[in-house]
């Protein structure tokens, strides 16, 4: 009896605070009423009213609310602002209520968006709660415009905070200051144990300020946090100092800007175990001529490239010109931020050869010695020589206070060390085109961030359209070469060109190292100077260990035109009949340039592969459908671990032969002929030898065949794989954009009917015909759900005359 006196002892106790603020409430809703003009409206619900007026008091009354029965909190779940609602959930899951739908209405209400077709939202309070507190950060959303979102008890960025999982800082650093002073500490702290993503899109140039404070919210969240991917969108002209201070602190270096307050975190850490020095040393290097193994493999590996010759490639970066000087060549960025160090000079590509560390500076300082500088002031250092302004830039640069060195972050100094007369110059360009063509050795990458301590890094690094400088490039691969925490690295359309080769020394050495645990990797880009395939092969030669590879080149190489000799080239580029080592890979995805390709190359890579278990051919040409057969009959005999094969935008209509010895020898679970034009020719013929092969496969689980014209006459052909006599385990099918009318798809839908077929699975007619007759077409749907799950669309097909023509 305990509990029934419990709930009624609750429900006396809800009615007696509703009894107490009922008469406020009505006046208040009765007033309105009495002015309008239409005439007087219903007066709200007494439970209504006592729903109102608890969940205005909920500063006093919140206890006794979370301890009502099911039925009366289900009633004033949907009355509460987003504070409460938030805090109540843990109760109303106790008692059997959910608040999705409540969640669901606020989203629509309030964010007025709708969420992308191709995401599955699990939970729709969270959902809200990220995207209401990039709203209030940024400041596109007022919370003082709805009651809902309104509570002077509560912070709306710290409420909201332990629900973000992927935070987009855009444009101008927006919000970064705020996060970083001391009124959010309590944010930032919440954010670095629950955020996993951090994104950047459309940055634009920022301030000083801006930098320094971005510095500190990458040092919290990244070094001290849970932040564990780093996404950069579409930046078209980046930033080289704001890119390169991303990408440091992503790779787990860390360096207080000036005057910046001391990390406090850092303090506490300090106390159980000072930072090592020699840990930032490990990836980057530091001032001594010490090479680490990362850089003497890569050293290795351009000794054997200079053996060759080859043509003089093309200056990445305009000439500037530099004075030598008796020290050791450096690079400093970002003014006292932080300071990178390039390479010695290639002496080779002059013709000079090289002293070694010791003479050189030995020579270079006995030199200037007797004939500059006097001996009073020998032992002080000489002053740098600044860079002379990029072509193209214009008008005075002016400095004033302290961060005056840190506004004009890519003003480049260099000390360069060499036997010659202190004086001589030197152009710049050549040293950067030395560092891509490989002339030099020492010239994998750039020595390292000096004074930096390392931290934490993050696993997943991804580049959308950011167009990649030649010095932005080098750091990039500097820091690739030892970034043994990267497990995916995504490069879309950031222009490498012959920096590529340089990509593949730092992956190279990258995968020498212990603890590489790189598995996944996409790469695409509008042109390559290596033709895809042998990009491909350099790639699964240089990562052995990598699981997924990704790789897409739109337009193609100098080098896929046959007038081009094949020996054209950087040295040590890869030889098309090398063996490649076994590898690891299990999913390889290929989009192909126009222009046929070398079957014996892609066969070399498939041959390599013996776990492969997902491969995909994105618009691949062959020279003959025998070459093709030739990629099959690879496929066939070694990679019977191959589970998923899909060709997408590949004209198959002479290949139907190599297609039957598809269907019938390889034990696939699932195959996509995607606009492939798989019936363009003897349609009458094939169809029938191609349901005969499929009826006799019993592996095969899903096909897809979206924009191959398969029309009605195609479908009902296809309706005899679910036949009775039938072994085929086909469970997915998708016949999309293969204008099918409403006529045939109610004939399929029958004929399984007939034949008691079972409940398949998954059927997809997006864009297809089925407007012209909607009548018929939602009979012939309905028909389908009985046996399958059905996903359509309402596409207008007045679009698709020319596809239609050629079915007729």
């Amino acid at each position: 009896m305990a509990a029934p006196e419990a709930w009624r002892a609750r429900s006396c106790w809800f009615c007696e605070v509703a009894a107490a603020t009922t008469m406020e409430a009505t006046s208040r809703e009765a007033a309105p009423a009495k002015s309008s003009a239409s005439g007087p409206s219903a007066p709200p619900a007494l439970f209504e009213l006592c729903g109102r007026a608890v969940s205005a008091h909920m500063g006093v009354l919140e206890s006794g609310v979370w301890a009502l029965p099911g039925p009366i909190l289900q009633s004033i779940l949907p009355l509460l602002n987003i504070y409460y609602l938030e805090r109540i959930e843990e109760t109303a899951l106790k008692k059997g209520l959910s608040t999705q739908a409540i969640w669901r209405r606020l989203w629509d209400e309030l964010m007025k968006t709708r969420p992308s077709s191709l995401e599955s939202v699990t939970c729709w309070r969270a959902k809200f709660m990220e995207a209401f507190f990039s709203h209030v950060l940024r400041g596109t959303i007022d919370v003082s415009s709805d009651k809902r979102l309104c509570d002077q008890r509560f912070s709306p960025l710290l409420h909201s905070s332990r629900h973000v999982r992927q935070l987009t800082i855009c444009n101008m650093l927006q919000g970064a200051t705020e996060l970083v002073a001391e009124p959010n500490r309590r944010v930032l702290e919440t954010l670095a144990s629950s955020l996993h993503t951090l994104k950047f899109r459309h940055l634009l140039f920022s301030d000083v300020a801006a930098q320094q404070s971005l510095r500190q919210l990458l040092h919290q969240l990244i070094h001290h946090g849970a932040v564990s991917q780093v996404s950069l969108y579409s930046w078209p002209v980046p930033e080289s100092a704001l890119f390169i201070l991303i990408l440091t602190m992503s790779a787990g270096f860390w360096q207080p800007g000036p005057g910046s307050l001391p990390c406090r975190l850092c303090g506490e850490a300090s106390r159980g175990r000072a930072p090592s020095r020699d840990e930032g040393s490990l990836l980057l290097g530091s001032r001594r001529p010490r090479r680490d193994a990362a850089e003497r493999c890569a050293a290795a590996l351009m000794a054997t490239r200079r053996k060759s010759e080859v043509k003089q490639m093309p200056r990445a970066v305009p000439p500037t010109r530099v004075t030598r000087r008796n020290t050791q060549e450096s690079l400093t960025i970002g003014g006292t931020d932080s300071k990178f160090y390039l390479p010695a000079t290639s002496y080779e590509a002059s013709g000079t050869k090289q002293p070694s560390a010791p003479a050189a500076a030995s020579s270079a300082s006995s030199s200037t010695s007797s004939k500059r500088a006097p001996a009073s002031s020998a032992s002080q250092p000489k002053p740098l020589k600044r860079f002379k302004r990029a072509a193209g830039k214009k008008g005075p640069r002016t400095r004033q206070g302290s961060g005056a060195e840190s506004e004009d972050l890519y003003d480049f100094v260099f000390i360069v060390a060499g036997e010659k007369e202190d004086g001589e110059e030197m152009e710049i360009g050549e040293v950067a085109c030395g560092a891509l063509d490989g002339s030099d050795p020492s010239c994998l990458g750039l020595p390292a961030l000096e004074a930096s301590q390392r931290f934490r890094s993050i696993s997943t690094l991804e580049l959308f359209t950011v167009p990649l400088s030649t010095e932005a490039a080098l750091t990039l691969c500097h820091l690739l070469s030892s970034w043994v925490s990267l497990e995916s690295l995504t490069l879309s359309y950031n222009g490498l060109g012959s920096n590529i080769f340089r990509l593949l020394d730092s992956l190279r050495a990258l995968s020498g190292q212990a603890g590489c645990r790189l598995r996944a990797l996409h790469l695409s880009d509008l042109f390559s100077p290596l033709p895809i395939l042998e990009l491909t092969r350099a790639i699964v030669r240089a990562l052995p260990l990598l699981r997924v590879l990704s790789i897409r080149v739109d337009h193609p190489s100098q080098r896929d035109n046959p007038a081009v000799p094949e020996n054209a080239g950087p040295p040590g580029h890869i030889v098309g009949d090398e063996e490649i080592p076994e590898n690891c890979l299990e999913q390889l995805e290929m989009g192909f340039p126009r222009g046929a390709q070398p079957a014996p190359l892609l066969c070399s890579v498939l041959k390599a592969s013996g776990s492969l278990q997902q491969l995909s051919l994105d618009s691949a040409t062959f020279a003959s459908p025998q070459d093709f057969g030739l990629v099959l009959q690879t496929l066939k005999e070694y990679n019977l671990s191959l589970k998923r094969l899909s060709f997408h935008d590949m004209n198959l209509a002479d290949c139907q032969s190599e297609v039957l010895f598809l269907l019938k020898n390889l034990t696939l679970q699932e195959i996509t002929f995607s606009f492939c034009r798989l019936f363009e020719k003897r349609p009458v013929q094939f169809l029938p030898e191609m349901v005969a092969a499929m009826k006799g496969n019993s592996t095969l689980k899903g096909l897809r065949l979206p924009g191959n014209r398969l029309g009605n006459a195609g479908l009902l052909a296809l309706a005899d794989v679910f036949s009775e006599d039938s072994s085929s385990s086909l469970c997915q099918l998708d016949i999309s954009s293969n204008c099918i009318k409403p006529d045939g798809l109610l004939e399929f839908a029958k004929r399984l009917e007939r034949w008691g077929r079972g409940a398949f699975g998954h059927l997809r007619l997006f864009q297809n015909w089925l407007d012209q007759d909607a009548v018929t077409a939602r009979e012939a749907i309905r028909r389908l759900r009985a046996t399958c799950h059905v996903v359509s669309d309402s596409w207008d097909s007045t679009q698709a005359f020319a596809d239609y023509v050629s079915t007729m």
